[in-house]
């Protein structure tokens, strides 16, 4: 059988996780469409078994499975960029979930080239965000490929009935009736979405935590962090320089055991609806708020004004899959620019799941001691006045032409 001319012949290349949706999805693909599945799986620091997943794959029908250690590239090309930019959807989301998906879109294409398939397959459900982002990657970067998303063919309606399919396929399944819930996790994040989550007058249960500590219950002593920049690239954490996977790692560390990095957000989607949702960002929520103090010191006021609103719609961006964008890559070369003397060190307090800066120093800082200081300085006041008089014209003049000509 051959359905929008792909047939029995034909190789498939699904994004797969071994969770829920993308282990049932193989299966299907063979029924559905009679063809040879190969398993992609990119290891994003979730921390899974890869020879688990490996073997979940093949059971469940796979010809082969690719699995890519994507670590590095995932923090160097993507969140740190990201980061860079100060890139937060609706003020409080870190884009964990949305940052991953370029990437992952990226080298499905690669390993689609590499095994001559004609489509490509993804999990990502009809109502939500990661359907846009796999396939506008697709289509920025292999618009040829077929984009085959089962959600929107087959007659699962939902998770329940997703968890049968898999019971009726022999497929084990870490998902219950009980505990739905839909999670992403990489080396930024973790994201709980389903369930009891869905009704946003429910108070987040504590058994949805899968990472961080009740802040209630964190060291009741906190502990100081020292974070290390350079360019606008975290380096270093309290003095000792690391790569970016291990750096993360102690970032992650040091926010989970204080509870740092929990949100829970009712946020809109791309597709037009809203969806709440429930995310833990420990070491990004730490690299955010000391970048943020860096530049505090090291951007001049219009610069820091404008890349505010570079930041905000980067964010959207991001969000909406439109990461290989021209607008995206000519932010983003604003950026970098501006990142050039973000350099130097930010000492920050966890406490109960809270982070913040507390001193920064740079050898760019553009903070002047000796002109800020209340104890005289290289400064005349006398200069205030000019300024004043000047800055106050417009306000003069108005007040002059209203006395005259009351409305």
């Amino acid at each position: 059988m051959t359905q929008g001319g792909i047939g029995p012949k034909d190789t498939v290349v699904l994004a797969y996780s071994g969770g829920l949706d993308t282990s049932i999805i193989i299966p299907w693909l063979k029924e559905q469409y009679g063809v040879e599945v190969v398993a992609f799986c990119a290891d994003l620091g979730q921390g899974d078994d890869m020879d688990a997943i490996r073997a979940k794959a093949l059971r469940s029908g796979a010809r082969a499975v690719e699995i890519r250690d994507l670590r590095e590239r995932f923090l160097t090309e993507f969140a740190f960029p990201m980061l860079q930019a100060g890139a937060v959807y609706e003020g409080r989301y870190l884009l964990g979930t949305a940052i991953a998906r370029p990437l992952i879109a990226q080298e499905l294409v690669a390993v689609a080239r590499a095994w001559g398939a004609r489509a490509v397959s993804h999990g990502a459900t009809g109502k939500g965000n990661d359907q846009v982002r796999f396939e506008l990657t697709v289509m920025a970067l292999a618009p040829d490929l077929k984009v085959i998303a089962p959600w929107r063919e087959w007659h699962i309606r939902g998770r329940t009935e997703a968890m049968a399919y898999a019971a009726a396929h022999d497929i084990p399944v870490a998902a219950t009736v009980e505990k739905p819930y839909s999670r992403d996790q990489n080396l930024w994040h973790v994201s709980h979405e389903g369930g009891v989550l869905e009704d946003p007058a429910v108070v987040t249960p504590e058994d949805v935590y899968t990472w961080t500590a009740d802040p209630e219950r964190a060291p009741e002593a906190g502990e100081w962090v020292r974070i290390g920049f350079e360019g606008g690239v975290p380096v270093s954490v309290n003095g000792k320089g690391l790569p970016p996977v291990a750096l993360m790692e102690a970032v992650n560390a040091l926010g989970a055991r204080h509870g740092v990095g929990r949100v829970t957000m009712v946020e809109n989607r791309l597709v037009g609806m809203k969806s709440r949702g429930v995310y833990e960002t420990p070491g990004g929520t730490i690299l955010y708020t000391a970048h943020e103090a860096l530049e505090q010191i090291t951007l001049d006021r219009e610069t820091a004004a404008f890349k505010r609103l570079v930041g905000e719609r980067m964010a959207r961006l991001i969000y909406d899959g439109l990461w290989f964008s021209p607008l995206r890559e000519a932010l983003a070369a604003f950026v970098a620019e501006t990142q050039k003397r973000v350099t130097g060190e930010v000492t920050l307090r966890l406490y109960k799941g809270s982070v913040s800066a507390h001193a920064a120093t740079s050898p760019y800082s553009l903070y002047v001691q000796d002109l800020a200081s209340f104890e005289g300085g290289d400064y005349d006041h006398h200069d205030a006045e000019g300024f004043i008089r000047l800055l106050g014209l417009p306000l003069r003049v108005r007040h002059q032409v209203l006395e005259r000509r009351p409305v």
